[in-house]
This record gives C-alpha cells, structure tokens and sequence, in this order.
C-alpha cells in the first residue's frame, strides 16, 4: 500500500517532539544559523537570562548583514548605527559559546544562505533555521528551512526546538524548456506575477516538475530563496543526484561511510510517486521571457517587452489603489515600455543572485563592453569563496574592465542598513525585495536577473540581454 507522503510530510514527521493541539507542533531542529544582527540579539539576551545554549555544536554563526563591503574593509566597519558593538558582541558570544563561527577574516566567510549550502551545514532532510526571512533559500538542496525572529533564535539556543503550526503543502510544476536568456530568478518572479504575493500563505511548498529537475542547484536555491516573497515560509526541491553531487566532498557534509549511509537515507525523501498535495499550481517555461519589476511588490513585475499596467484596468478598487501608489512612488507612468526605462544603478548582490554562475552569467554580458556614462555599477559576491572562485576565472576583471565596483561579501546595499548611499535612484537588481525605501530613501528598485541587470548597466536604461550579441 502506497504511503502518500510529500516530502515535507516525511521531514516535518520525523522532526515532530510533541503534538501541543490546535495543529501545532514542536519540533526538532538540527541547525540554528545566527547573523550579526538578529543572532546578535538573541545572543545577547540569553547571556542576559543566565542560561547556556542546548547544544552549541549544532550553532553556526557569521558576519555578514552589517558589515560593510567596502573593498579593504575592517572587522567591524559598519554603516549601520550601533552595528559595530553588535557585530564585536556577536563575535564575542559566538566564541564563548563555541559556536562555528565565520568572521570577516575567515575565507568562508559571506551571506548566510550562501554559505549555508556551499560548506553543506545545510544537508536534505534536516531542520535549519535563522533570523531572516530568506532562510527557505537552502530549501534548494533539500532541506527544511526557514527563517524566525529573534526571540525564536534565543528559544532556539536555549532548546534546540521550536513550536510550528503545521502548514498545509503546495506543489508548483514547473513544466518545459527554458528559452535562451531565461533564467531562475525569471522563473520564481514569473510565478510570483501570476499566482500573487500572497498566494503561498499557510503553505509550504514543494517546487517540482522537468525544468526544475534540470536545474543545477544555485538555480535551485534561487528559486528557493524568494518562496518568502509570495508569502510561503517554506520552499524546497527534495533531494536527488543533482543535490548529492552538489555536496559530496563539501566541507561539513558526510564523508566515507557516513556519506553513503546519508545518500540512501535522502533518497527515501523524495515526494512519493502519488502523494496528494492540498494545492497544485503549473507554469509553461517555454512562455516565461525575461522578468523585470515596474512597482513596489515583486508581484508588480512584467515582461522585458510588456509595458507599465494602467490602474484603470485593475478588477477592483483595491488593485486600482496598489497599483496607482506604486507608480507614484516608482514615478512611472501607465503604458511606459519596461525596456528603455533609465537607471541610476545596475546592483548584482544578494543571497538570491550572487553566486558563482549569477556573476558568470553577467560577465558573459559584460565581456567586452563598458558601463554606460553616469551609471553607477556595483558587484558583491555572495562568500569570500564565490569572490575568490570569481578572480581566479578573471571575472572580477571583467567585471572591473566594464566599469562596476568589485567588493567583498555580505548583505551589503540589499537591504537599507544605514548606508544613504542609494538615496533617491533608479537602480535595476539581483536582489529579491523591491518594497519602498528597501535600497535606500526614495530609491526605486527594479528586480531581474544578473543578465538582464548587466545588459540594462552597458546600456544605461532596463535593457533585454538576448538583444545583445554575446
């Protein structure tokens, strides 16, 4: 008899302690990741209760959400008020602890849901949580990810568990051939446009289907990393041998014997073959081109040759008023092609895409060509191993030789961390959030690819990649 499980059922399952009622649960959880600044706090505020961690071996921590990117920078140098005495408390704590912990120094050192999977601390099958929102990223190698507050973190530390509601299971297929010049971050941008930011509510949701299956895992983990911006908490694609080549041989995964014994344990993970899911959702790749956001939400997002909506064709007063107030504060108007729009700023960044193949992708468009006059072009890799990987392929000098800033690793300029360096601009980005002020005062982002936001960076306006001869 077929057991009809998903494979968050089979996760979720085996990490249950208790059953509390009302479809809560508490659960196990096998890693606890904590950044500079809501692992900071959480820190602070055990060390302030007088108890100790459950199990510090199962900790990891890093710096990277407010330390500066600045080339040549120091331990400690911030932009955020108070960030250096929270980033010195972090380091502090996480060495009495005897956490794992990747200072600025250390050559693994970079965004946490880069790292995560790149040393494989995050392994399919197992519970990994952290004080961000973007933690579903490490669902792309299997895993059960999520992101919490910070008194969660210290709750966390003091237990190694955590009370959940259980959600219920989505499936989103993604079903053909991508066409050339169609990436991840269009794909998971695509799907946010049609089903809403907040169709994923009470799910967790499992992406599937030939595309996905096809994709390699940095792929994955972009897809992943943005499940939080249509409102799902959990996103993830169950292991297979994609995954398992992924992390063989990677710092914290599994060696000899171990490695085999764990490979057969996650291939049992997988969704079984009739597992029923409460929602089901397909996208056609083969009608995905390349996305890039008009407005303030990224399910305000068009096509590269579509056009800017007009309020006036919204099916309800309240999706008149969204998209007029983003246009007021995007300062476009109805019917304005997307391709063409001028910039200020091309930013290739973020834990959703600035990995190895992210700046691969961007150095192919950039190869030859310089950045248009005036415009400011910024690259931050994703870990000090993504940067190193890059320099020594000569990326970093393509990236140079156009004309963009080569920085070190870290959040940097994804999120507004007192930096008014992008104040009041037009920037296009890799990065997953484009809400108002999110970059900076005033500033008006428009999320793409890193193709997409290279080509738009050569041509001084949201340009289309595959109009470029490569």
């Amino acid at each position: 008899m077929s057991t009809r499980h998903t494979f968050f059922e089979k996760v979720w399952d085996e990490h249950v302690i208790a059953d509390l009622g009302d479809n809560t649960f508490l659960l196990q959880i096998d890693r606890l990741f904590l950044h500079d600044m809501s692992g900071s706090n959480a820190m602070r505020s055990l060390e302030a209760s007088g108890r100790t961690p459950a199990s510090s071996k199962q900790v990891y921590a890093v710096v990277d959400h407010l330390i500066t990117s600045r080339p040549g920078r120091g331990p400690d140098e911030t932009g955020a008020r108070g960030g250096a005495d929270m980033i010195q408390a972090h380091r502090r704590l996480s060495h009495e602890y005897g956490f794992t912990f990747l200072d600025t120094t250390d050559p693994r050192q970079g965004i946490v849901h880069v790292v995560s999977p790149e040393l494989a601390i995050a392994l399919p099958g197992l519970t990994l949580v952290c004080g961000d929102s973007h933690t579903c990223t490490v669902g792309g190698i299997g895993a059960l990810a999520w992101g919490i507050g910070s008194t969660e973190c210290e709750h966390v530390l003091a237990t190694q568990t955590l009370p959940q509601v259980k959600p219920r299971t989505m499936r989103v297929n993604f079903e053909g051939e991508l066409v050339p010049g169609v990436y991840p971050k269009d794909m998971i941008l695509h799907l946010i446009g049609t089903i809403g930011a907040n169709g994923g509510i009470g799910y967790a949701v499992e992406f599937a289907g030939s595309t996905v299956r096809q994709l390699p895992i940095e792929g994955r983990l972009t897809i992943c990393n943005m499940a939080i911006e249509f409102s799902a908490k959990y996103g993830f694609v169950p292991p297979d041998e994609v995954t398992f080549e992924y992390l063989k041989d990677r710092e914290f995964a599994p060696k000899g014997e171990a490695w085999d014994q764990a490979v057969a344990y996650w291939r049992t993970l997988a969704s079984d073959p009739d597992a029923v899911f409460d929602k089901e959702v397909t996208i056609d790749c083969a009608e995905i081109r390349p996305q890039v956001t008009w407005g303030t939400s990224p399910q305000q997002v068009a096509a590269i040759d579509g056009c800017v909506p007009d309020p006036s064709e919204a099916a309800d007063p309240g999706g008149r008023a969204l998209i007029e107030r983003a246009l007021t504060y995007i300062r476009l108007e109805p019917g304005t092609p997307i391709e063409g729009i001028p910039i200020d700023v091309a930013y290739i960044g973020s834990c959703t895409n600035a990995r190895l193949s992210d700046l691969r992708a961007a150095a192919m468009v950039l190869k030859g060509r310089k950045v248009a006059p005036g415009i400011q072009a910024i690259c931050v890799p994703g870990s000090t191993q993504v940067r190193a990987a890059a320099e020594a392929e000569g990326l970093d000098q393509i990236f140079r030789e156009a004309g963009f800033e080569w920085h070190e690793s870290g959040c940097a300029m994804c999120g507004h961390m007192g930096n008014d360096r992008l104040s009041d601009l037009r920037v296009i980005s890799t990065t997953n959030r484009n809400f108002e002020g999110r970059q900076g005062p005033l500033t008006r982002t428009h999320l793409a690819s890193p193709a997409t936001v290279a080509a738009s960076a050569v041509a001084g306006c949201i340009a289309d990649a595959r109009h470029l001869a490569l």
